[in-house]
């Protein structure tokens, strides 16, 4: 059992006028309400907040503004003459809904000077202590990103949260693409950061990770485009602040887009590994990947898009649908290397969170393979016999990396895909029909299983290779900048709409659109690392001592009560009014018409069997009425009484003019006569 940490400091403080005991440890601020009275009060809130010491942001020393006292308190300080008290005040992080993370404050009020620094100093000797916090940061900000709001976003919320913490940044502000790929590497003197910030979205996190992978690979001496090099990881942090149309990446490592929720997992100094995918083509390198690679469906909707960027990120809405009316599929080759020696599988129910123990595990396994070829060369990491490969026509080839969690699919593309185990889920959706496909989307948003179709195949793997159909080497295949196909190649002359439509998809690669089909990817494990610590699940701990959810769990208002009560109510009411309306529209929308001429042949039907059998025997009706009579017992001796009686009920309610027994029974034989 671990012991408990040794109490640095423990006196008695004030907070807002009430007595405190205040305890501080090398992992704890604690501070907890004085009672008098040793009564239990099991239905109120707890009385003692702890902060744990590496989540507190600052440490000021203030003195008590008299300015701000009024009334009879200031008159009795006036009174006893100059008052000597000091108070500091501590900024910690505080945990909201939805994963969101505020910068708290709570002010302790000290009885003399000498109490207080000895406080103040305290404490920032064990913030000082903490080596993993961030001293200067290189910031790259993209001022054309979302809605152009990423300068603003920087300035008005981040900046101060970073002075505050007395965090240093060196600011960029880029002009044109790739700007920060470029200056980090080539003009970025790296080694005076302790980390690199992005404010913009997934597009300007990738063109972080370009510069910066690029640049410690050729400072190691490392040729990166070669895709059997085992690329060395990076040293500098990166920090995402959200601030872009798609932020998929920084949903899936912190749970929420929220600017300030990044800021303060930067200022704690969080530390979160991350697989990279390099892609290469015919041993020349073309992208590095995070969060998804994927052909067919979504490389065309990236494409279609493209030409459509004044419209915003609705573009993303309306291409998307686009592709699935068009309903384009291509025929290819996937080869892939299944991850062996690791635990987990695409189908798990268990999710990447803070502290994964499959990343953790994974990690370890691929490290002490790096290290078994480093040792020696001769070991084969990935033989040729274990390669598998898949020959079909596909809608979509996916490799998500993450989950590739947003707030509108919470779940993800691949919701049991993990950060950094080495391996990436490749996902392959066969022709089906557009309804079949439909479903497989619908899934990703419910709770229902996107893999659990025929036509879908998922895989674990460290390695894939993909050559599409009638394209050997891409000779044939030229993709342009702007995006447009030319194909010199034979046409895919299967295709159900027409003859004409193109064989060929595009790889979207974290929102770039790759220049070639024919691609050879590998996952390197953990190569960068995130200031970010995963999504975290709230403890029962953490859910009843949040402040957000005391009132939830401990002091119910009778308020709340009541308007709850209100509401179930009215929802009754409004479901009972809905019903009665539902039953009178469904009495009126058939009206019984000419009810007196179907009376007395409605009693004729109710008759018992034997009366009527009785009837015909005695020939009291005339031949043909009889003959016709006849005919309908025995069709309702055929049908049953339930399907002659519901036969009948039809008759009622349509709106034909039947006013006589005969024209009824007619109506029933040439109804035999049809079955």
């Amino acid at each position: 059992m671990e012991r408990p940490s040794r109490l640095l400091l423990l006196s008695e403080l004030r907070v807002r006028n009430t007595a405190y005991e205040v305890s501080l440890s090398r992992s704890l601020l604690t501070w907890k309400k004085r009672v008098s009275s040793p009564v239990y009060h099991p239905f109120k809130p707890s009385l003692c907040r702890s902060v744990v010491v590496s989540e507190i942001i600052s440490v000021c020393e203030e003195e008590e503004n008299s300015s701000k006292e009024h009334g009879s308190w200031r008159k009795i300080r006036e009174g006893h003459g100059r008052d000597c008290r000091q108070a500091f005040t501590v900024s910690y992080v505080e945990r909201g809904r939805n994963h969101r993370w505020r910068c708290a404050e709570v002010t302790f009020v000290c009885p003399d000077t000498v109490l207080c620094q000895r406080w103040v100093h305290s404490i920032r000797e064990q913030l000082a202590a903490l080596s993993c916090r961030p001293k200067q940061l290189l910031v790259y900000i993209n001022p054309y990103g979302g809605k152009k709001q990423g300068k603003r976003i920087y300035e008005q919320k981040v900046a101060p949260l970073f002075a505050q913490a007395g965090v240093t940044t060196q600011v960029i502000v880029t002009e044109y693409a790739n700007h920060a790929r470029d200056h980090l590497r080539t003009d970025a003197e790296l080694k005076q950061f302790d980390g690199v910030v992005c404010v913009g979205g997934d597009g300007m996190f990738s063109e972080i990770i370009h510069g910066l992978i690029w640049r410690t690979q050729v400072d190691s001496g490392v040729n990166p485009n070669s895709p059997e090099e085992a690329l060395q990881p990076c040293s500098l942090r990166i920090g995402i602040i959200p601030a872009g149309s798609t932020d998929c990446i920084c949903f899936a490592t912190v749970g929420t887009n929220d600017p300030v929720t990044s800021a303060l997992h930067i200022i704690v100094g969080d530390s979160q590994p991350m697989d990279v995918c390099s892609v290469h083509h015919n041993d020349a390198f073309l992208k590095y990947s995070v969060s998804l690679l994927g052909y067919g469906f979504f490389g065309d909707v990236l494409s279609d898009s493209e030409r459509k960027r004044w419209m915003g990120p609705a573009r993303y809405d309306f291409s998307g649908l686009k592709m699935f009316l068009t309903h384009h599929y291509y025929e290819g080759t996937v080869s892939y290397l299944p991850a062996k020696g690791i635990m987990g599988t695409p189908r798990d129910e268990a999710r990447c969170r803070s502290g994964c123990v499959v990343c953790e595990h994974n990690g370890h396994v691929f490290t002490q393979k790096g290290e078994k070829y480093k040792l020696d060369e001769s070991f084969d990491t990935e033989s040729e016999d274990e390669w598998r490969s898949v020959r079909g026509k596909f809608l979509a080839i996916n490799a998500a990396s993450m989950s590739c969690a947003c707030p509108r699919t919470p779940k993800g593309l691949s919701p049991a895909a993990h950060l950094a185990d080495g391996t990436t889920d490749l996902i392959m959706v066969r022709k089906c029909s557009r309804f079949n496909f439909l479903r497989h989307l619908i899934r990703h948003t419910s709770k229902d299983d996107q893999f659990d179709l025929a036509f879908v195949d998922v895989h674990r793997v460290s390695r894939f290779r993909f050559m599409p159909r009638q394209c050997q080497s891409d000779s044939d295949l030229n993709l342009q900048e702007n995006h447009k196909r030319q194909i010199f190649g034979p046409l895919c002359r299967d295709h159900p709409a027409c003859g004409c439509s193109p064989p060929y998809s595009s790889w979207n690669c974290d929102g770039e659109v790759l220049n070639h089909t024919a691609i050879d990817v590998r996952v390197h494990c953990q190569l960068i690392k995130l200031f970010a610590r995963g999504i975290e699940e709230m403890t029962v701990f953490e859910e009843v001592t949040n402040p957000y959810n005391k009132q939830l769990f401990l002091e119910p208002k009778p308020i709340t009560l009541v308007l709850d009560l209100l509401l179930m109510m009215l929802h009754l009411r409004v479901t009972c009014v809905f019903l009665l309306l539902s039953l009178i529209f469904c009495i009126t929308a058939h009206p019984l018409k000419n009810e007196d001429e179907h009376d007395s042949f409605r009693t004729e039907l109710r008759r018992p069997w034997s009366t009527l059998e009785q009837d015909l025997e005695d020939s009291v009706m005339e031949d043909d009425l009889r003959q016709l009579l006849s005919s309908g017992l025995d069709r309702r001796r055929q049908l049953g009484d339930i399907e002659f009686s519901n036969r009948y009920s039809e008759f009622l309610r349509s709106k034909a003019k039947h006013t006589s027994m005969c024209a009824f029974l007619r109506r029933m034989q040439a109804s035999r006569r049809v079955v």
